[in-house]
């Protein structure tokens, strides 16, 4: 009986898997326990945990989360609850000023913003057009003012574009130090563009704004046939200790690129 495509990737999986736990639990128990409580702790906190989610999350696209989860958690413990989605009304008045200045730059260089994708994007599947990245400003043809101001929370600011009938695969990000914020330019009045979060579904037209714990198991859907115009910025989340994650966010831009590379591979960069 022959095996399909994605068997054989699961049962790649789960050997390359033994060949490296099994000598790590021998050459480093105690640290490889330790990585696995932290992912088992790290995974239990999502709201709809399956098996596909608990792969992915420790033998697919979810491992550099993993072996993020030991910061996460300590995210965690020094920030209010996570809700894991959020309204704008759930946050400080502060991180809510930011990001209301950022969403109306938006929407007043709309025109500016798709023209500018228009002519570069072509056939290619999804786009960002990267103003900011972990607070460092990019060289890029579009100017906007309100995008290279020396903003407090925000710290990535850039446009995500799908074009027509793109998604993404079921994904995790890498860091609880930021949530991930989302305005969608132009909804279009269909139920086939939309975010996943767990167990939860965001209607771009029931409203264009979405902020949410990008650690969580999610993707995103451009069903139709018209271009998916997406704001997109990280914001450092609410904590009871701002000095700490101002440190921990300046350490986590010294590798930034890296990320880029890693995270969004499948992206064009529009200059």
């Amino acid at each position: 009986m022959a095996i399909d495509r994605n068997s054989r990737k699961r049962i790649r999986r789960f050997a390359i898997a033994l060949i490296v736990l099994v000598p790590a639990l021998y050459f480093a128990p105690y640290v490889t326990l330790f990585f696995l409580f932290c992912g088992a702790l790290d995974i239990s906190r999502h709201f709809k945990i399956t098996p596909e989610m608990a792969e992915k999350y420790f033998l697919g696209n979810g491992i550099p989360t993993w072996l993020l989860s030991p910061v996460n958690l300590l995210a965690d413990m020094l920030s209010a609850r996570n809700l894991g989605t959020y309204r704008l009304e759930d946050l400080p008045e502060q991180h809510r000023a930011e990001i209301e200045a950022c969403v109306k730059a938006f929407i007043d260089n709309g025109g500016l913003i798709k023209a500018r994708v228009a002519a570069v994007l072509g056939d290619k599947k999804r786009g960002m057009l990267t103003f900011k990245w972990y607070a460092k400003q990019q060289d890029i043809t579009v100017r906007i003012p309100a995008f290279e101001q020396d903003y407090r929370y925000i710290k990535t600011i850039a446009v995500s574009v799908f074009n027509t009938r793109e998604k993404t695969s079921w994904h995790f990000g890498p860091l609880r130090l930021t949530f991930r914020v989302l305005y969608n330019l132009d909804p279009v009045d269909s139920d086939q563009v939309f975010i996943n979060v767990d167990d939860k579904t965001h209607f771009w037209n029931k409203q264009p704004l979405f902020v949410f714990d990008d650690t969580l198991f999610h993707r995103s859907v451009n069903d139709v046939d018209q271009a998916r115009y997406c704001l997109f910025m990280d914001i450092v989340r609410p904590n009871h200790l701002q000095p700490v994650f101002d440190a921990a966010v300046a350490g986590a831009a010294l590798v930034a690129s890296s990320f880029k590379t890693v995270f969004y591979k499948n992206w064009s960069f529009i200059r």
